[in-house]
């Protein structure tokens, strides 16, 4: 224990909050809370302690503790949450995936509002619903509400008493016709509000409404009403019946259940509205041991419904977790913020009973998706190595090549010209290591003088220490043929580095190795070429991207962006003024000089650059 951690902990406060271990280079370890810092953070080093191996070590590498104090343990639970996603410590349990899932999103803020898909929930008085993990659910919701309830999906801007014309949707009987004052707001806010029951899994209040709906039409000889409201009933029905009967008690549950094998684990979520199962979701963890299912199971809790917007009232664990009371008072916060009623969420580890059945559903899918999970994974890692080894062979490298690099030039005739670079590791993408390059010391198309340029670069970057490119490749891969490759080997013989390189040219796949005059054809049916080819097809896909997008970007850059003293908010004036640049080009000398915010030296480079 350093000298500065002994000092730390014996001035712990006795109060609750979050706590940093940093190891002795700064870097954030663990992140976790406590009601009482002096407490938890200090049993850390007792020998008495049994913490986990994976613990022991974070300990043992621990030179730092950070500790930030809170008025009470619901705020140490957002804190730490917030802490564990901004710095993503390597022995905290995280989601592995990190991407954002969809959502249905009721634009509220709109007088007629329409259902969109998002990604990211904002506190903008819009209704959310999500995450959706499975894009079939996602998309049968929201032919329902175009089928059902005829909600508008155009991006049009809608007002009470508006006669636009009417689109194809209408005609088809999946909407209502807003556009065109063909429906009031009143009424078109009560299907909103039967959508929001639907998505909610309330969808018994909304068949009985519609049943009333359906015998009062039929009682006023209303025919044609009678047999949509029909129709409608149906159509939710059939969802309805689709989804499986799997609790008594009629309550709003989730079950989450963990399960482990040592190398990941996976957490799986079964939403329960009503007594029904209307979908699961599963998320793969890091972090995460079969000892430390109790802890990664509340860690889980904590990360999964900060960002949702459905809270169940009743939260089922397979595994009872620390300060159940103060992740109930977190949970009911957050749900009450979210709904409209106000209700306490209850979080249960039931041990027996028909509770506990459904806990053991939820292991038996968590532990049927790991299964598919590691058995897809040891297919793809199986194939990734015996390429790793069939290319080592065929290359006659010193070693396996572990990590690979692929670079590739990107430009259209000398413009907006780019180089990608992107990193293979044990055969797998390893996106966090992908860089992208302006070109800047080559004007025209010139890929050899390009190529060299971003080698140097990188390589430059590498020995200099630079943590983004310190560690360096087993092999190099070059997007191109000889002339490539040698403009590329010529810039490390320059470096004195020595890394194996290779080209791959596309049109024959050929191989080009330093020093040999013919290519080497590897078989079509290769593992080797399979990689090459994919790791080369990946580099030009990530560099065209970048291109496109600055290419793009010049392309749609206005006319005024070129004129000297004519700067952001000047540009943005002329053109409220004037309305385009066509029509400053009409305009005589005299009328840009008056015009706002101009003055008459401006006006005058104006006038001659737009009639340049």
């Amino acid at each position: 224990m350093t000298e500065l951690l002994q000092q730390k902990l014996a001035n712990l406060p006795d109060r609750p909050g979050c706590y940093v271990f940093r190891d002795a280079g700064g870097k954030v370890l663990y992140v976790g809370k406590a009601e009482v810092l002096r407490n938890r953070v200090r049993s850390y080093f007792q020998e008495s302690a049994s913490h986990s191996a994976r613990i022991r070590l974070m300990v043992a590498r621990a030179a730092d503790v950070e500790v930030v104090v809170t008025d009470s343990a619901v705020e140490a639970l957002l804190l730490e949450c917030t802490l564990i996603k901004r710095h993503r410590p390597h022995y905290n349990v995280r989601l592995r995936d990190d991407k954002h899932y969809p959502y249905i999103c009721l634009t509220m803020n709109e007088p007629f509002p329409r259902p969109i898909v998002v990604r990211r929930v904002r506190k903008d008085g819009n209704r959310y619903f999500g995450p959706y993990t499975s894009s079939w659910s996602m998309r049968q919701a929201l032919r329902v509400i175009k089928a059902v309830f005829r909600l508008r999906s155009c991006s049009r801007s809608i007002k009470a008493g508006d006669q636009q014309k009417l689109c194809l949707d209408y005609h088809l009987g999946l909407c209502s016709g807003p556009c065109a004052g063909l429906v009031e707001r009143a009424e078109y806010l009560k299907a909103v509000d039967e959508v929001t029951q639907f998505l909610q899994g309330k969808a018994d209040r909304a068949l009985e409404k519609l049943r009333e709906e359906m015998e009062a039409a039929a009682e006023a000889l209303n025919f044609e009403a009678a047999a949509r409201l029909r129709d409608q009933i149906q159509a939710i029905e059939q969802v309805v019946e689709r989804q499986k009967v799997l609790s008594t008690d009629l309550e709003d549950q989730d079950v989450v259940a963990l399960v482990g094998d040592g190398v990941q684990t996976c957490a799986c979520v079964l939403q329960i509205r009503g007594g029904r199962l209307l979908g699961q979701e599963f998320f793969f963890l890091e972090g995460a041991h079969p000892e430390e299912l109790p802890e990664a199971t509340r860690q889980f809790v904590e990360q999964h419904y900060t960002s949702g917007t459905q809270f169940p009232r009743q939260l089922l664990l397979a595994h009872e977790v620390e300060d159940r009371a103060v992740l109930e008072t977190w949970l009911t916060e957050q749900r009450n913020r979210s709904h409209r009623e106000r209700h306490k969420v209850e979080v249960l580890a039931p041990q027996r009973g028909e509770k506990r059945r459904l806990v053991e559903l939820a292991e038996t899918n968590a532990r049927q998706r790991l299964s598919e999970q590691k058995s897809r994974m040891a297919g793809d890692q199986a194939k990734a190595e015996a390429a790793m080894m069939e290319l080592q062979e065929a290359l006659g490298l010193p070693g396996v090549p572990y990590r690979i690099e692929c670079y590739d030039i990107s430009n259209t005739q000398g413009q907006e010209s780019v180089a990608a670079m992107v990193v293979f590791e044990e055969g797998q993408p390893k996106k966090s290591d992908y860089r992208k390059f302006k070109i800047k010391t080559v004007e025209g198309p010139n890929d050899f003088a390009s190529m060299q340029e971003v080698l140097r670069r990188r390589l430059e970057r590498g020995i200099a220490g630079d943590e983004r490119f310190g560690e360096m490749p087993d092999l190099i891969v070059i997007d191109g043929g000889k002339g490539q490759l040698n403009a590329g080997l010529e810039v490390e013989r320059e470096l004195g580095v020595e890394v194996p390189t290779l080209g791959l040219a596309k049109q024959l796949e050929e191989v080009f190795l330093p020093g040999k005059s013919d290519s080497l054809l590897l078989p079509r049916n290769s593992q080797a070429l399979f990689l090459l080819q994919r790791i080369r097809d990946e580099a030009h896909r990530f560099g065209l991207t970048y291109h496109r997008k600055l290419r793009s970007k010049r392309q749609t850059r206005s006319a005024l962006d070129e004129v000297p003293g004519i700067g952001e908010k000047r540009r943005q004036s002329l053109l409220k003024h004037f309305g385009s640049v066509d029509k400053m080009k009409k305009a005589t000398l005299d009328e840009l000089a008056h015009a706002p915010g101009m003055t008459r030296p401006a006006a005058e480079k104006l006038f001659q650059a737009l009639h340049a």
